[in-house]
């Protein structure tokens, strides 16, 4: 199996497919802004807990079923179901995972059409075609249509390359050039005048949230979500890896480079507000909060880089290029889930499975952008806030209540021999049975109930 399935080269390529597929445009913008409404780095410091307390272990488990399985997210969880009722739940938990991950990228290629628009507008503009310029930043159905189909083609080329021709080659590329670009604008951006008061709001702790009860929740959702947990990408990522790799350390890896990235969108939004803020751009919405998510990015930024001059058409197109990339990474992971079942199941080729899936999540996102005022936030409530959180909870269950806790062990101790004597081994089975559950239920109350 593993071997027609394909697999990563590398341990390597492993940690920048998954850790891509975790850094994508709620690192970017999300983050920054929660940390920023939160108590600045109080909030930080108890998302850095949040994410290794409770989000790594649930990482974890859908790592370890994907590698014992070596399959798509639906034969993963019949895999570990034993028989009867427990393997026709695990079938309905994964149709319900492939489901929910092919609605996230109908809206998410939407999204990140527009990055792709905006990051065209200033070399229309460079070129004198302010025309062109004005209908890549306006927001009208055919650009939105337009653009979400070229990020689709570009998602299923790369998917339909494979493990290592495809995801492993494009995330090895995609994932330094993310890094170098984000790096680049957050030392441009800490030259700018205004700059130190937003590194102040967002590093300076208000110690006296540290213990908000909303607070603690907003982190952990902000952890959870922010390693695209509770669809299968990872279960999936999971079972292209080596029995040779230490399974565990490959958590905490892609857990470290998410946390990374994200306080490092942090350095470069925050500070970017308060320099807008400067250049005489409001930051601020009515309520007195930070502006936040799309109006952020595409209203406020964008008129920081209008205040900069020939200099703002290259930093706005950095920034763009890099929104674009973090959404790309992310997207791969999401067409992969349901391209694998199809590719396991159903036999067709990883082209033709590629072209077909995304194929028809684009008429989904073309159902989206035409009705966008019913039907988006609508799609992001219904799989973000209810099925991603309940998925993960059920991810949680399977890895912790229905798989035999032998099997765990013996697939843990493939690439970790001592494993059974390790620290992991003596708190996460714990974590993963009581722990996790109670706290995704938490955040998904939250959530459900406001």
């Amino acid at each position: 199996m593993a071997g027609t399935r394909g697999e990563f080269s590398s341990r390597l390529g492993f940690i920048l497919a998954a850790s891509g597929s975790a850094v994508g445009l709620g690192n970017i913008w999300g983050f920054p802004t929660q940390a920023a409404s939160n108590g600045g780095a109080a909030f930080l410091l108890m998302y850095l807990l949040m994410a290794f307390l409770l989000a790594y272990p649930a990482l974890m488990a859908e790592l370890i079923i994907g590698r014992h399985a070596k399959a798509n997210i639906v034969t993963a969880l019949r895999q570990v179901s034993g028989n009867g009722l427990t393997r026709f739940i695990g079938s309905l938990t994964g149709f319900a995972g492939i489901i929910t991950a092919s609605l996230i990228l109908a809206f998410y290629g939407i999204v990140a059409g527009w990055m792709i628009a905006f990051a065209a507008a200033p070399v229309a503009e460079t070129v004198g075609a302010e025309g062109l310029a004005s209908w890549l930043t306006d927001f009208g159905n055919e650009r939105n249509l337009v653009f979400m189909l070229i990020f689709m083609l570009i998602t299923s080329l790369i998917i339909s390359g494979g493990v290592r021709n495809g995801i492993e080659k494009w995330s090895s590329r995609l994932m330094p050039m993310l890094l170098i670009i984000l790096m680049g604008l957050i030392g441009y951006v800490l030259t700018l005048p205004g700059a130190m008061e937003g590194v102040k709001v967002y590093l300076l702790p208000d110690f006296s949230r540290s213990f908000n009860f909303q607070l603690i929740v907003n982190a952990l959702g902000q952890a959870f979500f922010s390693l695209s947990l509770g669809v299968g990408t990872m279960l999936i990522y999971g079972s292209y890896i080596s029995k040779k790799e230490n399974i565990a350390s490959l958590g905490r890896a892609i857990t470290l480079i998410d946390i990374g990235i994200a306080a490092l969108a942090g350095m470069l939004i925050i500070p970017a507000m308060y320099v807008a803020q400067h250049n005489g751009v409001e930051i601020f919405d009515a309520g007195g909060k930070l502006i936040a998510e799309d109006t952020l990015i595409f209203t406020v930024l964008p008129a920081l880089f209008d205040t900069m001059g020939s200099t703002g058409v290259v930093i706005g197109f950095a920034f763009f290029v890099l929104m674009t990339i973090a959404a790309l990474t992310s997207s791969i992971s999401m067409l992969e889930a349901p391209v694998s079942y199809v590719c396991e199941v159903h036999g067709l080729s990883r082209r033709a499975s590629s072209f077909l899936v995304s194929g028809t999540i684009a008429v989904i996102s073309v159902l989206i952008a035409l009705n966008f005022g019913d039907l988006f936030g609508l799609v992001i409530n219904l799989t973000t806030r209810y099925a991603q959180p309940l998925l993960g909870l059920m991810l949680c269950i399977f890895a912790g209540w229905i798989w035999h806790r032998h099997q765990v062990l013996a697939e843990i101790k493939a690439g970790f021999e001592q494993a059974e004597q390790s620290l992991f081994w003596r708190i996460w089975p714990v974590y993963i049975r009581y722990v996790c559950p109670v706290a995704i239920l938490t955040v998904f109350g939250q959530k459900v109930l406001g």
